[in-house]
Protein backbone atom coordinates (compact mmCIF):
# COMPACT_ATOMS: atom_id res chain seq x y z
CA UNK A 1 0.00 0.00 0.00
CA UNK A 2 1.04 3.11 -1.00
CA UNK A 3 2.71 5.56 1.64
CA UNK A 4 2.44 9.31 1.34
CA UNK A 5 5.54 11.25 1.11
CA UNK A 6 7.22 14.38 0.01
CA UNK A 7 6.39 15.66 -3.06
CA UNK A 8 3.25 13.55 -3.32
CA UNK A 9 0.03 14.74 -4.77
CA UNK A 10 -2.50 13.80 -2.27
CA UNK A 11 -6.42 13.83 -1.73
CA UNK A 12 -8.14 13.72 1.59
CA UNK A 13 -11.29 14.09 3.34
CA UNK A 14 -10.83 16.38 6.71
CA UNK A 15 -13.06 17.53 9.49
CA UNK A 16 -11.89 20.50 11.38
CA UNK A 17 -12.33 21.43 14.85
CA UNK A 18 -11.61 23.93 17.96
CA UNK A 19 -10.44 21.81 20.89
CA UNK A 20 -14.17 22.94 22.22
CA UNK A 21 -15.28 20.41 19.70
CA UNK A 22 -16.81 23.03 17.43
CA UNK A 23 -16.49 22.03 13.81
CA UNK A 24 -15.14 25.20 11.31
CA UNK A 25 -14.97 23.65 8.15
CA UNK A 26 -15.02 19.83 6.77
CA UNK A 27 -14.70 18.28 2.74
CA UNK A 28 -17.19 15.34 3.82
CA UNK A 29 -19.90 16.84 1.84
CA UNK A 30 -17.71 18.09 -1.05
CA UNK A 31 -14.86 17.32 -3.20
CA UNK A 32 -11.62 16.01 -1.24
CA UNK A 33 -9.16 18.07 -0.46
CA UNK A 34 -6.12 17.60 -3.34
CA UNK A 35 -2.59 19.12 -2.34
CA UNK A 36 0.82 18.08 -2.73
CA UNK A 37 2.91 17.73 0.14
CA UNK A 38 5.66 19.73 0.55
CA UNK A 39 4.94 23.02 -1.38
CA UNK A 40 3.32 24.86 1.49
CA UNK A 41 -0.19 25.06 -0.02
CA UNK A 42 -2.06 24.14 3.69
CA UNK A 43 -0.62 24.64 7.05
CA UNK A 44 2.47 22.28 8.11
CA UNK A 45 0.90 21.00 10.78
CA UNK A 46 -1.44 19.14 8.81
CA UNK A 47 0.95 18.60 5.82
CA UNK A 48 2.54 17.21 8.43
CA UNK A 49 -0.26 14.98 9.57
CA UNK A 50 -0.50 13.58 6.19
CA UNK A 51 2.95 12.21 5.78
CA UNK A 52 3.73 8.88 5.84
CA UNK A 53 -0.49 8.03 6.10
CA UNK A 54 -1.35 4.71 3.63
CA UNK A 55 -3.98 5.61 1.29
CA UNK A 56 -7.55 4.74 3.07
CA UNK A 57 -6.27 5.25 6.94
CA UNK A 58 -7.77 8.05 9.11
CA UNK A 59 -6.21 9.65 12.27
CA UNK A 60 -7.01 12.41 14.56
CA UNK A 61 -4.76 14.42 14.99
CA UNK A 62 -4.47 18.13 17.01
CA UNK A 63 -2.28 21.06 15.42
CA UNK A 64 -0.88 23.27 18.09
CA UNK A 65 -1.11 27.10 16.90
CA UNK A 66 2.33 27.34 16.26
CA UNK A 67 1.75 24.72 13.11
CA UNK A 68 -1.70 26.37 12.50
CA UNK A 69 -2.34 30.17 11.62
CA UNK A 70 0.29 31.60 14.23
CA UNK A 71 -0.46 33.38 17.36
CA UNK A 72 -2.99 36.45 17.03
CA UNK A 73 -0.73 38.98 16.63
CA UNK A 74 -2.54 42.08 17.99
CA UNK A 75 -0.73 44.68 15.64
CA UNK A 76 -2.61 43.18 13.08
CA UNK A 77 -5.89 45.20 14.57
CA UNK A 78 -6.43 48.51 13.70
CA UNK A 79 -9.47 50.93 14.60
CA UNK A 80 -10.53 52.97 11.54
CA UNK A 81 -12.50 56.41 11.22
CA UNK A 82 -16.10 55.52 10.27
CA UNK A 83 -16.04 58.18 7.59
CA UNK A 84 -12.81 56.40 6.30
CA UNK A 85 -15.10 53.63 4.71
CA UNK A 86 -17.56 54.57 1.75
CA UNK A 87 -20.52 56.18 2.91
CA UNK A 88 -22.75 53.84 1.20
CA UNK A 89 -21.50 50.36 3.38
CA UNK A 90 -23.57 49.23 5.86
CA UNK A 91 -20.75 47.56 8.23
CA UNK A 92 -21.43 44.27 10.14
CA UNK A 93 -19.97 42.57 12.81
CA UNK A 94 -17.94 39.73 11.01
CA UNK A 95 -17.84 41.30 7.68
CA UNK A 96 -14.91 40.61 5.50
CA UNK A 97 -13.81 43.16 3.94
CA UNK A 98 -10.50 43.91 1.47
CA UNK A 99 -8.32 46.79 2.39
CA UNK A 100 -5.43 47.87 -0.66
CA UNK A 101 -2.25 48.88 0.83
CA UNK A 102 -0.32 51.65 -0.47
CA UNK A 103 2.15 49.12 -1.57
CA UNK A 104 -0.72 47.98 -4.10
CA UNK A 105 -0.86 44.68 -1.69
CA UNK A 106 -4.99 43.47 -0.46
CA UNK A 107 -4.99 41.99 3.20
CA UNK A 108 -8.76 40.64 4.05
CA UNK A 109 -9.74 41.53 6.63
CA UNK A 110 -12.66 41.24 9.71
CA UNK A 111 -14.66 43.95 11.37
CA UNK A 112 -14.57 43.25 14.75
CA UNK A 113 -16.44 46.02 16.24
CA UNK A 114 -18.25 48.92 15.20
CA UNK A 115 -18.88 52.02 17.37
CA UNK A 116 -20.64 55.00 16.46
CA UNK A 117 -17.75 56.51 15.53
CA UNK A 118 -14.89 53.63 14.45
CA UNK A 119 -14.74 50.25 13.00
CA UNK A 120 -12.18 48.33 14.24
CA UNK A 121 -10.83 45.74 11.60
CA UNK A 122 -8.65 42.70 12.23
CA UNK A 123 -6.06 41.32 9.36
CA UNK A 124 -5.28 37.72 11.64
CA UNK A 125 -6.61 34.70 10.06
CA UNK A 126 -9.82 33.85 11.38
CA UNK A 127 -8.56 30.55 13.55
CA UNK A 128 -5.20 32.34 14.91
CA UNK A 129 -4.32 31.92 18.30
CA UNK A 130 -6.05 28.35 17.92
CA UNK A 131 -5.19 24.74 18.75
CA UNK A 132 -6.92 22.86 15.87
CA UNK A 133 -7.96 19.05 16.09
CA UNK A 134 -8.64 17.42 12.30
CA UNK A 135 -10.54 14.01 11.53
CA UNK A 136 -8.11 12.80 8.15
CA UNK A 137 -8.86 10.24 6.11
CA UNK A 138 -6.27 10.07 2.92
CA UNK A 139 -8.48 9.10 -0.21
CA UNK A 140 -5.40 8.90 -2.79
CA UNK A 141 -2.07 9.64 -3.78
CA UNK A 142 -2.00 10.50 -7.15
CA UNK A 143 1.25 10.36 -9.99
Amino acid sequence: MAQAKNGDTVMVHYTGKLTDGTVFDSSTERDPLQFTIGAGEIIPGFEQAVLGMNTGESKTTKIPVEEAYGSHRPEMVVEVERDQMPPEMEPEVGQQLQIQQPSGQIIPVTITNISDSTITLDANHPLAGEDLIFDIELVDITV
